[in-house]
């Protein structure tokens, strides 16, 4: 049965309720549920509604267009979506109700329901899979593949991995799964399958347009973009597992200024704390915050400090958070965390919780000048991953833990608004659709420092981009990483060069093998953590320093173009790191270029991802580049043999 109400198309079926609506430039949603009712959960999406739907009900169906997008719906239920017309996408039916093609005796279903217990469902959703299409975004995930055509992806978060369920298609569409359930995805060669392992409803939306820059300013506009980049936190972040105390930290500060090598942001790790949750400097190793925050500010250095969501049982503030169920619950055992101490995880998805860690960072931190926040451990990260242990504010974590790195960046985000700060700038290990909003740099996590991990991070930061995160960066040379070991310095130099025209640029990492005792044996505060070996640009031999400080510098001069590029990030929903075919896509060769990107729409960047390689092939679109390092002007359209010698990244600028 079909009809129409709130100017969205309704289909009912064997319990079944569909709806469509139009929302957004181009745009479709699509909902489903076996449920009485659908629900009124947003997830993502904003109240965007559109003004240019058109219903048609008839004996063969029913269409919905929004815009040069329309869903066709046959009377059992099958959804055919086209662009002007044509056929895009297709639900994958093989039923002996359905008249298709394909062999009905399979008995399998676009739309699968499986009852679970406690009564709502787990729930696949099948499409078509069309030859010879390209798909990209999804967020971060530690692999080298940047077309995800023929990958299965975890939709969960994970310490280094993000799942942001928006992807891209070649073939001219943009796909949101619209739903912050944990469960599974697969762009397989004969079938594309979305997976939850616990839903209500069904829940996606579609747009198209031509060019990739299209569909991503449409899906942005729904979803929401990121605000303007503070200018101060363009260049160099300098940090380091990690600084133990005030003193440290001033020193790290000084040498920079001393040498003359601007510093926007420094870093202040783990453990400067009493306990987990108590979120306060330890007072024996940091005496004076806003005394250090003032002196820092005198060299033009901004202040970030680490904040972790775990509330130690012997914290301050455990009794009163779990009284007032500020706490996420384990459904089975008394702990969600185990390192350095026994904890339970704040529950980024309740509103009072919210408001709770905020006002206690902002008496803590914020009153001394600290206006930068590292919301490390944001997936959360569990002691085991049991996704079905944990029940949330929001619901179960099966249903809804994926929201929790958005809402915890919301959680801050919203405090610093309301005291009246501008240049909202936090990082964190994790988002979820829309995050970017909230002013989150997402870092790529706790990876190893070797050449495979470098190329990862190059297909994670230009998926996540493509996801709508545009403000991205990692920890330069690895975290987990022996800086003894042979070629680590060619290493570092590979990585801080491709860093350098990323959308942030910062040295991180616990740099081994450290054998430096602690500060003190007590059993908690800020001695008794364990801390790397030295971090800074100088670090690692008067070699590495000069090529490290030229990059920096370059950085520097590369300002005003950087903030040409945030302000596209924050007004069109562009990513900083582009593919080549973002900026070219009619350029066929473009869709098949997986080890260069654009760095905005001026930068061809060709990074060295691999040990010992001192020249490498370059594709350069049509039109004429500048080789920034010699001047040399080439014409486009063709390839040519860069050289790459150890201290030089190739990159030309588009004239």
């Amino acid at each position: 049965m079909f009809f129409e109400k709130d100017k969205s198309l309704y289909f009912r079926r064997q319990g079944e309720t569909l709806c469509i609506s139009a929302q957004g430039q181009d745009g479709l949603r699509v909902r489903s549920t076996k449920m009485p009712q659908l629900t009124g959960e947003d997830w993502a999406l904003s109240d965007v509604r559109t003004k240019r739907e058109e219903i048609v009900i008839s004996q063969e169906g029913a269409c919905i267009v929004n815009g040069r997008l329309s869903a066709k719906i046959t009377p059992l239920g099958q959804i055919t979506f086209c662009k002007d017309g044509e056929p895009l996408l297709e639900e994958y039916y093989r039923c002996y109700e359905y008249h298709t093609p394909h062999t009905p005796s399979l008995r399998i279903v676009a739309r699968e329901y499986k009852p679970t217990v406690g009564g709502d469902y787990a729930f696949t959703l099948r499409f078509e899979s069309a030859e010879g299409e390209k798909l990209y975004g999804m967020g971060q995930y530690q692999q080298p593949y940047l077309d995800l055509k023929g990958c299965t992806l975890e939709l969960a978060q994970r310490n280094s991995q993000v799942s942001v369920p928006f992807l891209l298609s070649s073939r001219g569409y943009g796909f949101l799964w619209n739903n912050p359930a944990v469960g599974q995805v697969t762009f397989g060669k004969n079938v594309t399958e979305w997976k939850a392992q616990s839903l209500k409803q069904c829940d996606y939306w579609l747009t198209v347009g031509d060019t990739p820059k299209k569909i991503i300013n449409n899906y942005t506009e729904i979803v929401g973009r990121a605000p303007e980049f503070p200018e101060n936190a363009l260049g160099l972040w300098q940090c380091k597992l990690r600084y133990r105390t005030q003193e440290e930290v001033l020193e790290v500060a000084r040498e920079y200024h001393r040498r003359g090598i601007p510093l926007d942001v420094i870093v202040i790790d783990f453990f400067h704390w009493t306990r987990q949750g108590d979120w306060k400097f330890d007072k024996k190793y940091w005496p004076d915050p806003a005394a250090m925050v003032r002196e820092l500010a005198s060299y033009g250095t901004r202040c970030m400090v680490s904040i972790w969501p775990t509330v130690d049982k012997k914290s301050e503030n455990f009794a009163a958070m779990r009284e007032a169920g500020l706490l996420i619950t384990p459904e089975r055992g008394t702990q969600c965390f185990d390192f350095l101490g026994d904890s339970y995880i704040y529950d980024a998805t309740n509103p009072q919780a919210r408001a709770y860690i905020w006002d206690k960072c902002r008496q803590n931190y914020f009153d001394s000048g600290i206006d930068m926040f590292w919301l490390d451990e944001a997936e959360p990260e569990y002691t085991v991953y049991d996704f079905d242990n944990y029940r949330y504010h929001a619901g179960t974590q099966l249903q809804a833990g994926n929201l929790y790195p958005r809402d915890h960046a919301k959680a801050f985000y919203d405090g610093q608004r309301a005291a009246g700060q501008k240049d909202i700038c936090n990082l964190l290990r994790c988002a979820w659709v829309g995050s970017q909003k909230y002013a989150a740099v997402v870092w790529s996590g706790d990876i190893y420092g070797n050449f495979q991990s470098l190329r990862d991070q190059f297909a994670a930061g230009l998926n996540i981009g493509m996801a709508g995160i545009p403000w991205w960066t990692t920890d330069i040379g690895g975290f987990f990483v022996d800086v003894k070991q042979p070629g680590y310095k060619e290493l570092l130099l590979r990585w801080f060069e491709f860093a350098t025209f990323c959308p942030v640029l910062r040295m991180h990492g616990d740099k081994g093998p450290s054998d430096i005792p602690a500060l003190d044996d007590r059993e908690f505060g800020g001695g008794f953590c364990h801390t790397g070996l030295p971090n800074e640009l100088w670090s690692f031999g008067e070699d590495v320093y000069e090529v490290l400080k030229k990059y920096t510098m370059l950085r520097v001069s590369m300002k005003p173009n950087l903030r040409e590029v945030m302000r596209e990030a924050s007004e069109k929903g562009y990513p900083v790191m582009r593919t080549l075919f973002f900026e070219f896509p009619q350029e066929e060769e473009s869709w098949n270029i997986e080890d260069e990107y654009m760095f905005g729409s001026r930068y061809l960047v060709a990074p060295v991802l691999y040990e010992g390689v001192r020249e490498r092939e370059v594709w350069l679109p049509k039109g004429k580049w500048r080789d920034i390092r010699d001047g040399k002007v080439y014409r486009g359209g063709t390839r040519i043999r860069a050289a790459a010698p150890l201290e030089e990244i190739p990159v030309y600028e588009r004239i």
